[in-house]
């Protein structure tokens, strides 16, 4: 008698659907940032970057991007090689990310023959005149931010985690919290929200298109929008290949001035 009781009890428990209950919400980032930004051993894609002013006039950056994981959810590389316009041919930018501390950021300007180390302190910076930021390139730290479920809501037809990401140091970033909307099957951000230290949203992030490339649900459309000043920065991955073997010796001073044309093609 006893056995049927607790059986009775628990049914409810049991057929619970999964929710954001099962997980903490710092795993939850964790899930997807291994989802969006360690998708494969290695990547390389041929990446077609719009800047859209609020008038509609149009500036193109078309690059080549390659990363390596060196750990799972830990340290990456990545190496950026930029073919147009001419104010930015022949330029080169690497990163060298590391979990729980600053990142090393290095880039190649051509005009002066010079590689140049960004300093932390710039990783806010717009990267190459758009709407992303040198930390939007590459990631955020977990550990930089208190993470809580706020509720559960619809991208289009996908189901979403709706997860509060708040800078432990306020002077540290300039938006004052961050709304991310994390596809529950597929682990990918499909919408961020950047508000300012006012409360207003500031900038919003868009996965604009996903399609699976080698049984990886990747995203290969994306956009940046800057609230205040209307302009936006348009993304498409194209090309993208998982897992090619990237050696190491690319991730180096001397492949930014002199990058190998196998790797940048």
């Amino acid at each position: 008698m006893k056995s049927i009781i607790f059986y009775l009890l628990c049914i409810p428990y049991l057929i619970l659907p999964l929710t954001a209950s099962a997980e903490t919400a710092e795993e939850a980032i964790k899930r997807a940032q291994a989802a969006f930004l360690y998708a494969g051993y290695d990547m390389k894609a041929r990446v077609v970057m719009k800047l859209i002013a609020k008038d509609g006039k149009e500036r193109m950056r078309e690059m080549t991007m390659l990363r390596k994981d060196f750990e799972e959810g830990g340290d990456q590389k990545y190496f950026i090689y930029f073919y147009q316009p001419a104010d930015v041919r022949n330029m080169s930018f690497m990163v060298w990310k590391y979990p729980k501390k600053d990142d090393d950021r290095w880039i190649f300007i051509p005009a002066l023959n010079m590689v140049r180390k960004i300093a932390a302190s710039d990783r806010r910076s717009s990267f190459v005149g758009s709407d992303f930021t040198y930390e939007d390139i590459s990631g955020r730290d977990i550990e930089d931010d208190n993470h809580s479920f706020g509720k559960e809501e619809k991208v289009g037809e996908r189901d979403c985690l709706v997860i509060k990401s708040v800078p432990k140091d306020e002077k540290g970033t300039d938006y004052s919290y961050k709304l991310s909307w994390i596809d529950k099957e597929r682990s990918l951000p499909l919408k961020e929200e950047y508000y300012s230290k006012k409360g207003d949203i500031e900038k919003v992030f868009s996965a604009d298109e996903v399609k699976e490339l080698s049984g990886i649900f990747t995203i290969t459309k994306r956009t940046m929008k800057n609230i205040a000043n209307g302009h936006r920065t348009e993304v498409s991955f194209e090309k993208t290949e998982y897992n090619v073997k990237i050696e190491d010796g690319l991730f180096t001073e001397r492949a930014l001035k002199n990058p190998p044309k196998r790797w940048i093609e």
